[in-house]
């Protein structure tokens, strides 16, 4: 640390120690992490995209962020690796909110193009894949490239009990905040260094790392039962419990609908028939794994 830096921290560290400040420091790059593995070591790959929309139907990626990491058997994060980030041109102008979000303009990423061959390369060697909003983000992953589906996924925003550690979102903002950093938000890369930066965290409450407690919950296996042909009256109480309507016409029932752990299922089939069918009743019910979690074939 360069004298310059030394004098800006011991300012910082004198209005912390007053109690009337809390300074925020800008995450500058991955920490320095360290440590004899334990067991077999294995690539995670944090993903971060920005998109022209939030239809990956309609709309486009317009940036790639990926950043590869280390951890062992233990979920212990090692070391961090080059960056993959890349602009994309989209198809038509990039909308004007979207700009706004984000910064890109038209002309930052004019000529720009992500061949879907060199983004299967870069992910061949992951043993999971990481975003902040996997439900988004999969979804255009998998278009783009299939080689995502491949992959086993996981989300740091839905699968770590944020509330339950004593903070109030999981939102990316707030986390960062939470933990005493800034970063230049709403760009893939830097995003994707935010949430690594979090993961690496002790996660408060707990005797280990916020990745650590999403291995966990990318482990399990859960299962999707849908409460098909559900009488409306019930919608409320149904909604009360979890479940969530899924109105899309497709492969999947239009009714309500709720993941739990595979070890609940008996009891969630049970509550169904005695407080919604009130009778016997024979729905449909998949089971989930991180391989189908968060994409649009679950």
């Amino acid at each position: 640390m360069s004298p310059a830096d030394q004098d800006l921290e011991a300012m910082a560290a004198a209005l912390e120690a007053s109690g009337r400040y809390r300074v925020l420091r800008r995450l500058e790059g991955p920490r320095t992490l360290s440590g004899e593995p334990v067991g077999q070591l294995r690539q995670g790959i944090i993903l971060d995209l920005e998109t022209t929309g939030l239809d990956p139907a309609k709309d486009e990626i317009i940036e790639f962020g990926l950043v590869p990491f280390t951890y062992d058997a233990g979920g212990r994060i090692l070391s961090v690796g080059e960056p993959f980030s890349r602009l994309r041109q989209p198809s038509g102008p990039i909308p004007a909110e979207i700009t706004q979000l984000t910064g890109l303009t038209d002309e930052a990423v004019a000529g720009a193009v992500v061949d879907p061959a060199e983004v299967e390369a870069f992910i061949a060697e992951a043993a999971l894949i990481i975003a902040h909003n996997a439900s988004f983000d999969r979804r255009f992953a998998e278009a783009f490239c299939p080689a995502f589906a491949r992959k086993p996924w996981a989300c740091s925003y839905s699968q770590i009990d944020w509330k339950a550690c004593g903070l109030e979102s999981g939102k990316l903002a707030f986390l960062a905040s939470a933990y005493g950093f800034f970063h230049d938000g709403h760009r893939a890369h830097h995003d994707c260094l935010a949430t690594l930066e979090i993961l690496a965290s002790p996660l408060p409450g707990t005797d280990g790392s916020g990745f650590q407690a999403l291995l966990v919950s990318a482990r399990k296996t859960s299962v999707r039962i849908w409460a098909e042909n559900a009488p409306y009256d019930f919608k409320d109480v149904l909604k009360a419990r979890g479940y969530r309507w899924n109105g899309e016409p497709g492969p999947s029932p239009r009714a309500w609908w709720i993941d739990v752990d595979a070890a609940d299922q008996a009891a969630e089939l049970a509550f169904l028939q005695a407080e919604i069918y009130r009778g016997e009743v024979h729905l449909p019910v998949r089971r989930i794994t991180a391989f189908e979690r968060f994409s649009q074939r679950a």
